[in-house]
């Protein structure tokens, strides 16, 4: 029975160790996750950076799609029938204004003049036989009419003759650059027929489409501003074109489809860099005068609306929707949301969620933007 009981003992004895071990256990897990607790309940509370709204002039350059045409484009075409026998450019060339360009074959229109020429001699000699009549009263004064009218006409169908034969002479109307020929030399012609199109590029008319609102904007607040009136262009490559230009004039009507309206603005074009046809971008400056500004860090977006956090009177935070009218680097400029004196948090927004009390480092709107500039730079 000794044997028995020892043996009895030790499992009980075992057991009690056993269930000791698991209450210590037990024990020690509540306290770490107390202390975890109280860990984390200190980390939830930091010093977080805020600031308040500032107010400056501020602005945006607003960009528009753009179409590039030449002051002047026009199509060359043949005033006379007959085959071309010259062509005396070449494509691409730069022509100035009076420089000969084609030759249409003169023959019939020298034949013409010649013959309207005796015509008019003809014409000259029987009105000076009977001016003499007249002088003489051999004939009547309605007789002298009658011839000098008739010389009249004779000179001037030599006129017409020559008009015609001063068409098959094709000149440059004026400086420009040309374009495809159209036709080769020998090529019949009829009157009116394609030879080709001349693009004066000295000044460039520049068209974009602007929305109804920005229009209106435009026209009642920065029309009779010069700084609003002078616009950039970029350039198809993305670089910026070296001359400024100026909105000189806006379209009557606007197009109902799209809501939009076609602005013009004309650049000089010294270098000729730029051709008829070609696009790029309107760079246009819009100014807001004592906008309301926050940094951009302050704002995060639940649902394609922007919100900030606000630190009320209780030192608590706000979570306050706003509405953003543009954005400048590293800056919002805000619609509505905000007043001069809220304070907002610019730092650690994922970490805090709205109702919660927090410490904040309220630093100067002044030392905010002087940070948010060397960041730039």
């Amino acid at each position: 029975m000794s044997p028995t009981l020892s043996k009895n003992s030790t499992l009980n004895l075992l057991k009690m160790n056993t269930k000791a071990s698991i209450v210590i256990g037990i024990i020690a897990v509540l306290l770490s996750g107390c202390n975890q607790h109280e860990a984390e309940k200190e980390e939830a509370s930091p010093v977080l950076e805020a600031t308040s709204p500032f107010r400056e002039d501020a602005s945006v350059t607003k960009e528009y799609v753009c179409q590039i045409h030449a002051i002047r484009h026009i199509e060359v075409r043949a005033l006379e029938r007959g085959y071309l026998q010259n062509i005396f450019v070449d494509e691409g060339q730069m022509l100035t204004k009076g420089q000969p360009m084609f030759k249409i074959m003169p023959n019939l229109y020298q034949a013409e003049l010649l013959k309207e020429q005796a015509e008019a001699n003809t014409m000259n000699i029987e009105y000076l036989n009977t001016k003499a009549l007249a002088d003489q009263k051999v004939v009547s004064q309605n007789e002298l009419a009658l011839a000098k009218a008739k010389l009249d006409k004779a000179n001037a169908e030599v006129k017409m003759a020559e008009t015609h034969l001063g068409f098959t002479d094709v000149n440059a109307p004026f400086d420009g650059i040309m374009d495809h020929l159209a036709v080769r030399n020998g090529s019949l012609l009829d009157e009116g027929s394609l030879l080709t199109t001349l693009s004066d590029i000295s000044k460039l008319w520049v068209y974009f489409n602007v929305p109804e609102a920005e229009y209106i904007d435009y026209k009642m607040h920065h029309s009779g501003d010069d700084r609003i009136r002078k616009v950039q262009l970029r350039m198809a490559n993305g670089e910026v074109f070296n001359q400024t230009g100026v909105i000189e004039t806006i379209e009557a009507d606007f197009d109902n489809t799209a809501g939009n309206i076609e602005f013009r603005a004309t650049f000089s074009n010294p270098d000729k860099l730029l051709r008829h046809g070609e696009t790029g971008t309107i760079l246009m400056l819009k100014p807001y005068k004592n906008a309301l500004l926050i940094p951009q860090k302050a704002v995060f977006e639940i649902m394609d609306k922007n919100y900030v956090y606000i630190i009320n009177k209780e030192g608590k935070l706000e979570q306050r929707m706003i509405k953003i009218e543009a954005e400048i680097p590293h800056l919002f400029i805000i619609n509505e949301g905000l007043q001069d004196d809220d304070k907002i948090l610019i730092e650690g927004l994922r970490k805090v969620h709205s109702g919660e009390e927090v410490k904040i480092d309220l630093k100067p709107a002044q030392k905010v933007r002087e940070e948010l500039e060397l960041y730039t730079e």
